[in-house]
């Protein structure tokens, strides 16, 4: 059987939380133009596969914005939960095991396997 850990909630938490924001700006990235700055479209099949990309007009203030602030908290979701004092318990592979078990833990025991 799977051992299983006693997060504390501000962790469960925290977890959940970057989950939701890194799907956030998953899904904004790829409505948003490939590039940041207006750029021309260009076809390249010189290397070992074809790359096109259509013209990009770019990204307006409001989408920058909204990047970098998801980004940063992103950041600051990411260094909450690995540098939790829970993990102060752990060492090795047992650190690893249940840092990875973290990552899952929103899921129910079978979707988790």
């Amino acid at each position: 059987m799977a051992q299983t850990y006693d997060f504390p909630g501000d962790l469960l938490a925290g977890q959940e939380e970057l989950h939701q924001v890194r799907a956030e700006l998953s899904a904004l990235l790829k409505r948003l133009p490939w590039s940041v700055e207006p750029l021309d479209g260009f076809s390249d099949d010189n290397g070992w596969r074809k790359i096109e990309r259509p013209a990009s007009p770019g990204w307006n203030d409001d989408e920058q914005a909204e990047v970098e602030k998801l980004r940063q908290r992103e950041h600051e979701l990411a260094v909450f939960v690995s540098t939790h004092r829970y993990w102060a318990g752990f060492t090795g592979g047992d650190r690893v095991h249940a840092r990875s078990r973290l990552k899952h833990a929103h899921k129910g025991p079978e979707e988790s396997s």
